[in-house]
Formats: C-alpha cells, sequence, structure tokens
C-alpha cells in the first residue's frame, strides 16, 4: 500500500486512520497538559489520563485488522500481514536483547554499561516504524 489509496478497503483504512491517529496525538497533548499543569488530584484521574492516549492506539489496531479483513487484495493482504510479521519479530528480538542489556547493567555496576531504560509504550512506534522498513522488503522479495 502506498500513500495514494487503490481501492475502497484502503480508503476506509486511511478515512479511518487519521482520525484515530489525530485523536491520539490530541489525547496525548491533553493529557501531558493536565499532568503538567493541572496537578490532578486522585489515583483514578492520573490513571485516566495516562490511559487516554493509549485508547486510540487500540483503536489502530482494529482499524487494521479491519483493513486487512476488507481487503480484496490477496497480494497486499500478504504482503502486510508478513510485513507486521517482520515487524513483531524485530522488536521481539531488540527488545529481548535491550532487556538483556538493563539486567546485565544492573548487575555489573562495575562495568559502567550506561543503558537506558526502554518504556514499553516505545513499542508500538517501534513496531510500526519496522513495518515501515519490512513492506518495501517484502515487495522486493515478490518482484
Amino acid at each position: 500500500m502506498n500513500c495514494f489509496p487503490k481501492n475502497v478497503a484502503q480508503r476506509r483504512y486511511f478515512f479511518r486512520l487519521w482520525p484515530a491517529m489525530g485523536a491520539y496525538v490530541a489525547f496525548l497533548f491533553l493529557a501531558m497538559l493536565i499532568v503538567k499543569h493541572g496537578h490532578p488530584h486522585g489515583a483514578l484521574v492520573v490513571y485516566g489520563l495516562a490511559v487516554l492516549p493509549a485508547l486510540p492506539l487500540v483503536a489502530v489496531l482494529v482499524i487494521v485488522g479491519m483493513y486487512l479483513m476488507e481487503e480484496p487484495d490477496e497480494f497486499e493482504r500478504t504482503v502486510m500481514v508478513q510485513s507486521m510479521l517482520w515487524a513483531m519479530g524485530g522488536v521481539l528480538a531488540l527488545t529481548t536483547v535491550w532487556g538483556f542489556l538493563e539486567m546485565f547493567a544492573e548487575t555489573s555496576p562495575q562495568q559502567a554499561m550506561a543503558v537506558g531504560h526502554l518504556q514499553p509504550f516505545w513499542l508500538f512506534p517501534l513496531f510500526w516504524m519496522l513495518v515501515g522498513i519490512s513492506t518495501p522488503l517484502v515487495r522486493w522479495r515478490y518482484r
């Protein structure tokens, strides 16, 4: 799939995806603004603000699933699924290695291993970045 939707399923995908991503950006900035300047009181409010930006990202996963079900072109479906599988494998491999680096950095301070903690919310953008990298490679494989 490129930037110009070719069929109805791709158009639906884009028209569903962009509002979800807009909601994500808006909810993220809203939650950060409230936490930074509003000083919310109560654990429930803070938890709600923390979950708020994640809801559109869950919607993105549903939107991608709907696209895969609606896509009539078997090749496009295959490319998308294979790209997502490569990206999932990449995320699992990278986070596994990073986890071991973090663990061993904690246990051997004399080695001065400076490995930062990877926040889990970075896994979602990392996954989609790897999908973006793997998609042209999957397409190239079918040439």
